[in-house]
């Protein structure tokens, strides 16, 4: 088709059973959730941590991206009308009730505050207020409001160096569902088949081939999920400057000159009966959460930002963390492990912007260049 998201949901909807109680598809939520969702529910993290947080001079870059990381979060997926649970009901509710529904499929609306003995990485995102503008407070005994999903807030209450405080103000909880898995765990075994013969493959052209078709069914999961985020739609225009009083009063000005203005302003959402916002969250928020910790049950050891040591943790970068020690994490080839993606000796000077983080990032991966890497 014509992108990788609109194959990936065409994909998707041929999944869809021909009978039962979903074969007439999934509810789509209300424009007020699909709002709160947009507004508070952002994808990756990127985060540059600074000196004084870490040393000026670094003894190494270490570069670890985990491979093909929102295809391990796909399992478990919220479905049907959700419930508003409000303070007094979680707070009313026992230890082990408040544990399965932060386990569950939700979106929490928080009070944070950051132990007094903290001196790691920050756990949640504040004040959420989009992508690029979050940050993660990590002062000890700061306190903040901000929204989260479930397997955020679970690991921050649960991290295996100290637990956050956290009182739930208010949130949505839906039922666990699996809609996203039969389409998921399809692609992930081509992806899966054609990284091995890219691998192995011992004609050039062949393993090629088969490089850039893995290539591609990674594309197409991975901006599959995106699509069903279906943000709000934005229209642009121009008014005459000696009409301005015809620009719509909900529109942003983004440009002017002495005969145009130019402006943007929101039309609301689309009504595609396959938008599901609420997936993307849930996916992503488990992806921010395993960049913290992650169980490799096959090994029982763990993995993530929480698993290195206080001061090490230079970056995030959507699903990749640069650290200044190798750790000695199990790779399998399997979605969401953590692959050592690039290296570089020091001394270093820790970087300061994100276009220096990705000149070292570049030069760390033309270092270590390995097979894997390249999938």
């Amino acid at each position: 088709m014509g992108s990788p998201s609109q194959t990936g949901r065409d994909l998707w909807t041929r999944t869809i059973p021909a009978r039962g109680q979903h074969s007439e598809g999934f509810p789509v939520l209300s424009e007020e959730l699909r709002g709160l969702l947009h507004a508070t529910a952002g994808q990756g993290r990127n985060e540059l941590i600074a000196p004084p947080r870490v040393p000026e001079r670094l003894p190494q870059l270490v570069e670890y991206d985990r491979t093909f990381a929102y295809a391990k979060h796909t399992w478990k997926s919220p479905i049907g009308t959700p419930r508003r649970i409000t303070g007094h009901q979680f707070s009313a509710w026992s230890e082990k009730e408040q544990a399965r529904a932060l386990y569950g499929c939700g979106h929490w609306h928080i009070r944070v505050t950051v132990p007094n003995t903290w001196d790691h990485v920050g756990l949640l995102p504040a004040p959420a207020p989009g992508d690029r503008a979050w940050h993660y407070p990590a002062t000890p005994g700061a306190t903040f409001t901000t929204w989260a999903g479930g397997p955020e807030v679970h690991t921050a209450l649960t991290n295996p160096l100290t637990p956050w405080k956290i009182q739930v103000l208010d949130g949505i909880l839906w039922e666990d569902g699996k809609p996203l898995d039969d389409w998921a765990k399809k692609l992930k075994e081509a992806w899966a088949t054609l990284t091995a013969q890219a691998h192995f493959q011992q004609d050039p052209p062949q393993a090629r081939a088969a490089h850039l078709a893995a290539r591609a069914v990674r594309s197409i999961l991975l901006y599959g999920i995106g699509s069903f985020a279906q943000r709000p739609r934005m229209v642009t225009g121009t008014t005459p400057r000696t009409q301005e009083r015809d620009v719509p009063a909900d529109a942003e000005i983004i440009g002017l000159n002495d005969e145009l203005i130019t402006w943007q302003r929101p039309t609301g959402f689309s009504r595609d009966p396959n938008a599901h916002p609420e997936w993307a969250a849930a996916i992503w928020s488990g992806a921010r959460a395993a960049l913290l910790t992650q169980r490799h049950r096959a090994d029982d050891t763990h993995a993530g930002a929480l698993h290195a040591a206080p001061g090490t943790v230079i970056a995030f970068r959507t699903d990749a963390l640069y650290l200044t020690q190798p750790q000695a994490w199990p790779y399998h080839q399997q979605p969401g492990d953590y692959l050592k993606k690039g290296y570089l000796t020091g001394p270093l000077a820790a970087p300061t912007s994100e276009e220096e983080l990705l000149a070292l990032r570049d030069a760390g991966r033309t270092a270590l260049t390995t097979p894997a890497a390249s999938v």
